[in-house]
């Protein structure tokens, strides 16, 4: 799975749930919410105050490994 800045968090979520850590590192700690799930990486980090391109890095580097 590619990443980017308009990718889903649902649609991340449901590829591979082991990457809720990279969200819940940021402050993103509403994964269950039905609104957050629908959010781009871009506008959570908008909200939570992170850099999104260094969370795409990191989701990016975790699906490469799997």
């Amino acid at each position: 799975m590619q990443i980017t800045k308009d990718t889903i968090i649902g649609d991340i979520l449901d590829a591979d749930f082991d990457a809720a850590p990279f969200f819940l590192e940021i402050g993103m700690h509403c994964l269950g919410c039905p609104a957050s799930r629908g959010e781009t990486i871009e506008q959570a980090c908008e909200v939570h105050g992170t850099d999104a391109d260094e969370l795409v890095a990191k989701l990016n580097a975790h699906f490469a490994n799997k």
